[in-house]
This record gives structure tokens, C-alpha cells and sequence, in this order.
């Protein structure tokens, strides 16, 4: 272990302390964090600035606008009247289908928090229209989009097993292949747990109130309503909402980036008037922006400065003789699961995937199984706002902060590794 990867160490349990405390806002321990990495040189200029360039931060705030212009369209009250009627007036039902209507999206769209931005709105509406708590169910269908991604046998599990499949053959498993079917195979289950953890138990463990303010409703409050949208302008807001959503489903066949989508899809919105201009900056949470930001940073310095290496080739030492199914699956699925609380899941992945691969080899173990849990393990991420955007999101749009974030996942990490660890590998062994 070297000076670098001490001092990186240091500045993340100071972090991650501040950030439990709570006594300054997570932004600026995020930012102050920022500084220190770069002052200590853990990062560099680019590793310091990544995060302002980062393609999810422009995605963010995109998407911040854009679900923004179709909460002003009569659409989004429309929706909810319409549920609430199919559902004789019952929360339980129209959230439940607000749940189902989230699986279904993430498994077409690869980025969570592009599917909780088109969700979200709509879930606040059906909120605020009943008088129930945002802050009770932000959080859990924020889990449902993290959890469930890439489950079933379509657009995002096609594009991670051909992903998978490439690592395979690099780390010579030729004539072996990640099957899209396999994800689902491996993980099904997760698919019925998780949603019952939202219906049931996840609305019980969040707070009743929020614990931050949340800014929609501070400006709902003050009695500074907007303008209703003229006819038309209301049907060219509902039309770039659902042009956009559809282009971000079918990015990769458009040849268009997600980053590019939002960003085309939030210009208009202001420039067709459905979002004022005046305050098409404010409806994005810079705070939120900010700790995203930090928190990449702090990602990047625990890669740079080799803690995932060390950790990665700890775990191949460790597990270098065993082959006990479950062992094998516990290591590659709870040790990711934690790194990437804490680092971009991306990058998690990129370091153990080859790990997993390498450990496989030399046991002569079958990697399908062990890959998906790595896979799993690295994208299920929502205890911080560190890993994936959809978090930040979240804590804006229901008033959390990293104590309440916590709190609230707290059940649902403990369920998932049981299921996945014990059931992909009964179905998936490695040997």
C-alpha cells in the first residue's frame, strides 16, 4: 500500500463521515473532498474535472429540464385521474403500476436514472394528488429502477452480454458466451422481490416527512404557480417528452448518444416555451449536479491510486483454491456491491470483471454465473450518491439526505445477496 492510497483512504472516511454527519451540505463536503485529492495529488486536473465533462452529469441536468417541461403539460394530472380511476381511487394500485411500468422500462433503457426521470413526475403527481408522502416512495421505485435493470431478456441485457461476451473471449473462454437469456436465468427472482420490497416494506423504512426540503414543493408552497401551458404549446411539450424517451430507447439504433438526446430534448422544451426560460436553470439541482460531481472524483482517486487492484488481487489470492459455488459467488458479488456504494459502477465493473475472468481460468471454473453476479453486484447501487445518478436524483425529488438514504436501503441490501449469491448460483454454478 502505497502513500498515494493512504492518503486517498483518509480523504474517503472523512467524506464519507462528513457526509453522515451531515453538519455541512454534501456538496460542499463533495467539492471540499474535490480539492483535497487534487491538493494531495490523488488526482490530476483531468481526474479533478471529469466529473464537470462527465456524460451522466449532462444527462442529469438534461433530464432534470425535461421531465420539468412534462410536469407543466396536462398529460402528467391527466395520467393520474385516469390511473386512480382504473384503480377505484387506490394509492397500492396505481403505484403498483407505476412499479411495473418502471421494470418494464429499465430493461429497455440501460441508464436507470434516464428511467426514474421519466417515472419520477409522474409518481409526484400521483403523490401530491392523493396528499401521500413523496418522501415514502421516491426512494423505493428509485430502487426498483437501479435493481431491476437489465433483468429481462431485451434491449440493456443484449448490450451487456455482448459486452461480457468480448471479456470473455479476451481472457481466453473461447467458444463461450453471456447469453441476454442468461441474466434473466440468473436472476428472476430479483424481479418478484424487489418490486413486494417496494409495495410492502420499503414505504415503512423511508421517513414520513422529508428531511431535507424538497424545492418543488417550496415553490408549489409559496404561491408563485406558474401559468397554465396554451393548447398548443401543451401538446408540443407532451410530444418532446415521449420523442425523447423514445429516441433515448432506441439511441443505439438512431446512432445517436443519450447525453445528445437529453440535450436536444431540453432545448426545445425551453425554446417551444415549455419550460420558462427564466427558470429552466433553476428546476436543475445544482446542489445534487455538485455532489455527483465530487463524488466522481473521489471515484476516480480510489481507481487511480490502485485500492480496487489491491483489493482485486487480494480476493484472486483468497479465493485461489476454493471451489465452493457460494464462497466464489459471495466474494464477487458483496465486494463489488460495496466498492461501487462508493465509486462509479462502471469502473467497479471494469476491475472485476477481469478479475473474475482470471480467478475462473486458473480454477477451471465456468465464468457465466460468477460474471452476472459481478455485473449485479456492481450496478445494484443506492445507498450513496456516488455510483449511479439516479441517488442524487432521488434525494432531490424526495427531501433525503445520506442518513435517510441508508436507513431506507438498509433491508433491501441485506435481501438482495442472499437471492442472488444462493440462487444464480444453484442455477449458474461454477462448477
Amino acid at each position: 500500500m502505497n502513500t498515494q492510497m493512504i492518503i486517498c483512504m483518509v480523504i474517503f472516511a472523512a467524506t464519507l463521515v462528513s457526509y453522515m454527519l451531515n453538519k455541512i451540505p454534501m456538496w460542499l463536503t463533495a467539492l471540499i473532498s474535490m480539492a483535497a485529492l487534487y491538493i494531495t495529488g490523488c488526482i490530476d486536473d483531468a481526474g479533478a474535472l471529469s466529473g464537470f465533462s462527465n456524460v451522466n452529469t449532462l444527462l442529469m441536468a438534461c433530464m432534470f429540464i425535461v421531465a420539468a417541461g412534462f410536469r407543466r403539460t396536462s398529460l402528467v394530472d391527466g395520467m393520474c385521474n385516469s390511473i386512480m380511476k382504473l384503480t377505484h381511487g387506490s394509492f397500492k394500485m396505481a403505484y403498483f403500476g407505476y412499479i411495473l411500468l418502471a421494470v418494464l422500462l429499465t430493461n429497455f433503457i440501460s441508464s436507470p436514472m434516464v428511467v426514474y426521470a421519466i417515472i419520477s413526475p409522474l409518481l409526484a403527481a400521483l403523490c401530491d394528488k392523493t396528499g401521500n408522502s413523496r418522501t415514502q416512495y421516491m426512494f423505493p421505485i428509485m430502487v426498483v429502477c437501479v435493481a431491476c435493470c437489465g433483468i429481462l431478456p431485451l434491449a440493456t441485457s443484449i448490450q451487456m452480454a455482448g459486452q461480457f461476451t468480448g471479456f470473455m473471449e479476451t481472457y481466453g473462454f473461447t467458444g463461450m458466451s453471456v447469453r441476454p437469456i442468461d441474466f434473466t436465468i440468473a436472476a428472476w427472482p430479483v424481479l418478484i422481490v424487489v418490486p413486494l420490497w417496494a409495495i410492502f416494506l420499503g414505504p415503512k423504512f423511508t421517513p414520513k416527512q422529508p428531511v431535507v426540503p424538497i424545492e418543488a414543493l417550496e415553490k408549489k408552497d409559496s404561491g408563485k404557480a406558474q401559468q397554465k401551458l396554451s393548447p398548443v404549446v401543451d401538446k408540443i411539450g407532451i410530444f418532446l417528452f415521449f420523442a425523447t424517451i423514445i429516441c433515448l430507447i432506441f439511441a443505439p439504433q438512431l446512432h445517436l448518444t443519450t447525453w445528445f438526446v437529453a440535450l436536444v430534448g431540453s432545448l426545445l422544451m425551453v425554446l417551444f416555451g415549455v419550460v420558462d426560460q427564466k427558470s429552466a436553470l433553476r428546476d436543475i439541482p445544482w446542489d445534487m449536479l455538485m455532489l455527483f460531481v465530487g463524488a466522481l472524483a473521489l471515484g476516480t482517486a480510489l481507481t487511480n491510486t490502485g485500492a480496487g487492484d489491491m483489493i482485486g488481487q487480494t480476493l484472486a489470492t483468497v479465493v485461489g483454491g476454493t471451489h465452493n459455488n457460494y464462497v466464489l459467488g459471495a466474494l464477487f458479488f458483496i465486494i463489488p456491491f460495496l466498492l461501487t456504494q462508493f465509486m462509479l459502477n462502471r469502473s467497479v465493473s471494469a476491475v472485476f470483471v477481469p478479475i473474475c475472468l482470471l480467478t475462473c481460468s486458473a480454477l477451471g471454473a465456468n465464468p457465466t454465473g460468477l460474471v452476472i453476479l459481478v455485473n449485479a453486484g456492481s450496478l445494484t447501487a443506492f445507498l450513496t450518491p456516488m455510483a449511479t445518478p439516479a441517488v442524487p436524483m432521488c434525494m432531490a425529488d424526495g427531501g433525503y439526505d445520506l442518513k435517510a438514504i441508508v436507513k431506507s436501503g438498509a433491508l433491501i441490501t441485506l435481501i438482495l445477496p442472499f437471492v442472488y449469491i444462493f440462487y444464480t448460483m444453484t442455477v449458474l454454478p461454477a462448477f
